[in-house]
């Protein structure tokens, strides 16, 4: 089979993506489309990449391989692209909330000191935004990254807040504890979010959790009463929103901020933009 990149992104998209549907809209193609290329895909590979129900998808083991090494193959060539074309915009990638309330500082400070040079922001929800399957350049990540390929620096940590509807009977609070929130359900993003019920003493875990598939399903959840959230200050900058209270949590730990790069990335502007970054977000700031 001749592998074309295509059959890569659109396998990659179906691997980082909790439903085909979701999957299909980042590509901008049908779902009946992407199913078709991914059943070729399957009998033209002779394995079975993802098992399929009604309700979800599923990597086999072979399908987890596959994806690794796609990630790989795309990551080279946007390298490969960058060398080719080095006027090309440097992308930052982010998840959900970029640097938060210094987001503006540091795209200014980029464009003052590098006026000739494009840098273009892009959101990716995946746990490395969209950095391991090489669709941007840099990115900044929450949370531990464990994937060999990156190349990580610490530039802050940011407290974490309690996402709670603005209705509900903790909104009134002005500060809330982790023991507060484990007796209500928590609501948690496990594709890219930064809370795991692992933030509770074993013995004083919440009973019930609400999972969901990116943030926007995140704030619904919590608006509507579902659940309870625990999330990075930086959150309540990017989706504020009336319906949801975010209220300081006095015992949480804080939450790194990251930036990573690939250890293979060619962008020419890379080093430059690891310099304004480390002056604009490190600690001190």
């Amino acid at each position: 089979m001749e592998l074309e990149l295509r059959h890569v992104r659109a396998f990659l998209a179906i691997a980082e993506e909790p439903t085909i549907t979701r999957a299909a809209a980042r590509l901008h193609m049908t779902q009946p489309a992407l199913s078709r290329t991914l059943r070729r895909l399957e009998e033209q590979l002779g394995v079975v990449l993802v098992e399929r129900s009604t309700r979800s998808m599923r990597l086999t083991p072979t399908g987890e391989a596959f994806r690794d090494r796609c990630r790989a193959v795309l990551a080279a060539v946007e390298d490969a692209l960058a060398v080719a074309a080095p006027l090309r915009p440097l992308r930052l990638g982010h998840a959900w909330a970029a640097a938060g309330e210094h987001t503006t500082e540091l795209l200014r400070a980029w464009s003052h000191a590098h006026p000739d040079r494009p840098l273009e922001v892009r959101r990716i929800g995946d746990r490395t935004a969209g950095l391991a399957g090489g669709e941007v350049d840099v990115a900044l990540l929450r949370g531990p990254v464990d994937d060999g390929a990156l190349q990580v620096r610490l530039l802050r940590e940011e407290p974490r807040l309690a996402a709670v509807a603005a209705d509900g009977r903790l909104a009134d609070r002005d500060e809330l504890t982790m023991a507060d929130l484990a007796a209500e359900p928590v609501v948690l993003n496990r594709q890219y979010g930064t809370t795991t019920l692992d933030l509770w003493p074993a013995d004083r875990r919440p009973g019930r959790t609400v999972e969901v598939a990116d943030t926007e399903e995140w704030l619904t959840a919590v608006a509507l009463g579902r659940g309870v959230g625990v999330t990075p200050a930086s959150t309540a900058y990017f989706h504020g929103r009336p319906d949801v209270r975010y209220t300081p949590l006095r015992d949480a730990p804080p939450v790194p901020l990251l930036l990573a790069w690939r250890a293979a990335s060619a962008h020419p502007s890379l080093p430059d933009f690891l310099r304004l970054a480390a002056d604009v977000l490190g600690p001190g700031h």
